[in-house]
């Protein structure tokens, strides 16, 4: 959507069984990294929300005394006005597209809780991470300037899915065949940050232009 991150306001549900052991610690960290650190680096506020501090439950069988704890949770709803939707982008795909893929990840491509580290029964190592807040600020800014110069075609984000998940909703909604340049299996199910722009042939090197200038052209 046409939006500058200013104009985002979060909401959070905190969720952590407060009380249990580290679980006061953890909570602490959680809202200190993003309420203290990371919506300051981008502009964005938490003006509302709730907490549920009570995230376990006890009961007694046969076997005795039981409890399960539930890690701490954050839920967050992100929303903004907007003066016209008009200009919002869409996964709609056109044929003669070429695919950009803005990879926030920086190239690590970290599969931990991934759909593919899920589908073969492991955890994936380490997760995705928002390493540099700037990036994604940069990335808003960019696409909004190829927005207002009416370059781009078609719009999604990676982070949900990974790579492919992403592609194959844009080409669903296209009606259109893809080819993927991309040098491991990991590039296609890693879901790191990131988004994929499509833009026309001739218009390739003016975008990675504007990429460029926002400092997220690598």
């Amino acid at each position: 959507a046409p939006i500058d991150l200013p104009g985002v306001k979060l909401s959070c549900n905190w969720m952590a069984a407060c009380g249990e052991e580290g679980e006061d610690a953890a909570l602490y960290d959680t809202v200190s990294a993003v309420a203290m650190e990371l919506c300051p680096a981008l502009g964005v506020s938490v003006p509302v929300g709730k907490d549920s501090l009570s995230m376990r439950t006890r009961w007694t069988d046969s076997e005795g005394e039981k409890q399960v704890t539930s890690p701490v949770s954050l839920v967050v709803t992100a929303f903004a006005s907007l003066p016209d939707v008009r200009p919002t982008l869409t996964p709609q795909l056109q044929v003669g597209s070429e695919l950009l893929l803005v990879d926030l990840g920086a190239g690590k491509n970290r599969l931990g809780g991934s759909i593919l580290a899920q589908c073969t029964d492991q955890f994936g190592g380490e997760v995705p991470d928002l390493d540099e807040p700037a990036h994604l600020v940069a990335l808003v800014a960019a696409i909004n300037e190829l927005r207002s110069a009416n370059m781009l075609q078609a719009y999604h984000d990676r982070a949900d899915g990974g790579l492919w998940s992403t592609v194959c909703e844009m080409a669903f909604a296209g009606g259109v065949g893809v080819d993927l340049n991309v040098d491991s299996v990991a590039d296609l199910f890693a879901e790191e940050l990131g988004a994929v722009a499509a833009v026309a042939a001739e218009n390739v090197d003016r975008a990675l232009a504007v990429f460029n200038d926002h400092g997220i052209g690598h």
